[in-house]
């Protein structure tokens, strides 16, 4: 980025990912940030390129996903944010814009990240105003055993148990600080925070969990997965359309 030309922006969005491949470009398909990257070209009148703080898998959700542009200095945050808004599809909005300094990066520089997974208890989880926004189970939980298994998760250590498929660069070691289940409405939200995850990670976690609530296995389960104890494996991990990617928290600026 030529500082002295652009000005770098930090924009939050929020979409439903029901009918986006994904976040990241990919060839012939609908996704996050090829829907961003088109409208914001129109408004900059030429090709233009953004940073997320992650990805997320097609059908993902997100109320906290951070992305950063480069604009000419013309542009100002409210009127990005503006502009963008009335470009975009009905299922992606911008929640929020600011300016971010010049070395910004969304991804590298975000501490800690948080998910939420929604579990729909109640029958009326299953029609067509919920499923799309949770896992229409319509089938008690043990709220208990849910937060039982859930103890014994957070730490620092390999989640390589709990992977699709690993980040051979970065290891499969991941900081996990909360791991907390609560009621809701039609059911049950697990929150989750993170300094990073691997690929499907929050989505195993909560099929074994649930599975262990269900009672289709042991409690002990759960600690000897996170042992990486030799021929264990996770229960099938949970539909995406519960979870969502909620928050993204960055350090506080140093005071000048």
């Amino acid at each position: 980025m030529d500082a002295l030309a652009d000005t770098r922006f930090r924009l939050t969005v929020h979409y439903d990912g029901s009918a986006f491949h994904g976040w990241q470009v990919q060839p012939d398909q609908r996704t996050v940030q090829g829907v961003l990257e088109t409208a914001l070209s129109r408004l900059a009148d030429g090709p233009k390129g953004i940073m997320g703080s992650g990805r997320t898998d097609a059908g993902v959700h997100s109320t906290g996903q951070v992305f950063s542009v480069d604009m000419a200095p013309r542009w100002d945050a409210p009127s990005l944010r503006k502009s963008l808004n009335a470009l975009l599809p009905d299922d992606a909005w911008i929640e929020s814009a600011a300016q971010a300094p010049p070395d910004f990066h969304p991804r590298y520089d975000a501490a800690r990240r948080t998910y939420r997974y929604e579990i729909g208890l109640r029958p009326e989880a299953a029609s067509p105003f919920h499923k799309r926004w949770c896992w229409p189970l319509g089938e008690p939980l043990d709220l208990a055993l849910l937060r039982q298994a859930a103890s014994a998760i957070p730490g620092e250590r390999s989640f390589g148990a709990f992977a699709k498929a690993g980040q051979p660069e970065r290891g499969e070691r991941c900081h996990v600080y909360v791991v907390a289940w609560s009621e809701t409405v039609l059911g049950t939200r697990l929150t989750i925070t993170a300094d990073r995850y691997l690929h499907h990670m929050v989505r195993y976690l909560t099929g074994t969990m649930v599975d262990i609530a269900r009672g289709r296995r042991p409690l002990d389960d759960m600690a000897r997965l996170l042992d990486n104890e030799p021929d264990m494996v996770t229960s099938p991990p949970a539909p995406a359309s519960g979870l969502f990617l909620h928050h993204v928290e960055y350090p506080e600026p140093e005071a000048s």
